[in-house]
Order: structure tokens, then sequence, then C-alpha cells
């Protein structure tokens, strides 16, 4: 057992019924008992929300299963890349590494076991920012041999991160309109999936609020990775049309929940192969592509 485990971050808002999913599929974990949990609960919009929120409020009231558990309760709306980036940033003040869910996250009971030794191996990777228990439904080469890979890209689905890369982050990103003129470097960005760019200049122009973007940024600045499970230890339950960023509906989003150990190379390199299957998975509709160029000019 390892002398200290990451404390687990929890950001919820208005789905109950989501939410007592989550809690219970991390309850489940071996690692649960004797791991802190700390659950941020943003607040309603406007008054039709309170009820929500209230019955949200009920869910975390007396929670147990865990070390200990501490709610911080928000008075009035923050959104969640704001609740994200400040919350994150307050418990890696007091940690050194966190584990984040959101409300709508059901993972395996070995999730925690995972993480934890994915943050222990890694941590003095510096080329590597952030840690999933998520991967994406790609068929990995035949003759990978790993359990784990590199993208260039940061998961927002069961994931994990160090202080220090945290604080490496430009929540701001201050150099946007040098980036604009820049296309080597949008390339660069789009290693990672065709969609980032547009996603940014979204961010940037105010059409969207995603942390998950700028996070992403940062890997790339840094010339960094994601590390990702070769099978998946969370799924998704919120695209059902309750989520910020889900308001459409469609299945559940992930692959088989799949338990048991991974291997973790702590030699582990990018693989040309891997990256080229990773990068098509986010490959963006040309239709999707031109309707952002019209609408956003990029």
């Amino acid at each position: 057992m390892p002398a200290k485990l990451a404390p687990i971050v929890v950001f919820c808002y208005n789905r109950p019924h989501h939410l007592r999913q989550t809690l219970d599929a991390l309850r489940q974990n071996t690692l649960a008992s004797i791991s802190d949990l700390i659950v941020f609960s943003d607040g309603a919009k406007d008054n039709g929300g309170v009820a929500l929120i209230a019955e949200v409020r009920g869910v975390l009231a007396g929670l147990t299963g865990f070390k200990s558990v501490e709610i911080v309760a928000a008075a009035s709306n923050q959104g969640l890349a704001r609740s994200v980036i400040a919350g994150v940033s307050r418990v890696l003040q007091t940690h050194e590494s966190i584990i984040v869910l959101e409300d709508d996250m059901l993972c395996t009971p070995d999730f925690l076991d995972y993480m934890n030794a994915a943050l222990r191996t890694y941590r003095d990777r510096p080329d590597i920012f952030s840690v999933t228990g998520y991967t994406p439904p790609i068929a990995l080469p035949a003759d990978y041999g790993s359990d784990v890979y590199l993208a260039p890209r940061a998961s927002s689905w069961g994931w994990g991160t160090w202080r220090d890369r945290w604080q490496q982050a430009d929540w701001e990103v201050n150099d946007f309109d040098k980036l604009k003129k820049d296309p080597v470097w949008q390339k660069k960005l789009g290693a990672g999936g065709e969609d980032l760019w547009p996603m940014l200049v979204k961010q940037q122009r105010g059409a969207i609020d995603s942390w998950a973007i700028r996070w992403t940024l940062a890997h790339v600045r840094h010339g960094a990775y994601g590390l990702y499970p070769a099978k998946s230890k969370i799924q998704n339950i919120g695209t059902d049309g309750t989520g910020t960023n889900f308001t459409f509906k469609t299945t559940a989003h992930g692959q088989e929940l799949a338990v048991g150990q991974v291997r973790l190379d702590p030699a582990l390199q990018p693989d040309k192969a891997v990256l080229a299957v990773f990068r098509r998975q986010y490959a963006l509709l040309w239709r999707v592509r031109v309707k952002n160029w019209v609408k956003y000019g990029i």
C-alpha cells in the first residue's frame, strides 16, 4: 500500500442521479476507504435550478466510504471551467498530485490503484503532463505491446496530474493573437486531433467555456503528452442530453470498462502508429471544419 495517495476531487452541478452513480462506483475501489475525497458542488444559475442543487447536496450530506470527505458548496454558479481551474489549483496548493472526476464518470474498482500507480511512476517525467483512466474507442496496432500509450492531448474524463505541471498552464492564452498567425503551431496542436484548434478559437472568442482545451494547450506548449490506458477504466454516462457540454443525447461514451492490472513502463515513448490512430479518432468531418471556418474565421 502506498504511503501517500492522491486526493480524489469530484466536480458536480445539477445531476443527482449521475452523481450517485459516480460516487457509488468510486466507493467500490479498494483504495477509496484510505483516500481523501473533496467534492466541489456548483451553485444554481437561477431560481429554477435551486431544487436540483438542493437534491445534489442531499446526496453529498453524510457521504461515507472514504478516509475523509470535504464538501465545498458554492453559493452561486461558477461554471464548470472556472470551478475546475480554481478547485484543482486549490487542492494542489497542499498536495503534490490529484485525481479528478466529474459527476458523470463511472470507474472500475481498480481505477484508483491504476491512477495512483501512474502518478507515482511518471512523477519525474516532465514530458508527461497528465494521466487518465479513459481511452477513446480506438483500435491500437496489433503489434503494440504496452498497456498504456502517450498522446499529445489531455483527457478530462477521470484524469490526474501533478502540481508542477498544472502550474505551467496559461489559462488566459495571452499569446492567442500570435498563435492565429502561426500555421505551423496550429498543425502542432492538431497532432492531438483536428478539433483542437477550432475548439481553442471558440474558447478564446467566448463561444464555449472549456478548461480542457487550455489544459491540452499546456501539454502541447511544453512538448508533453497525456498517458492513456489501452483499455478504459472510465465510462462517461453524461452524454444523455443533461450535461453542460453534451447538451445533445447520444449513447454512453467509452469502451467497456476493463478491470485488471496495467503494466506501466517508466521509459514509455510515443508510438507513431498509435499517434496516427489516435489523431484519426478526433478527425472532424469536412462539413464541420468548413462551418467553423465560416463562423469563427479560422
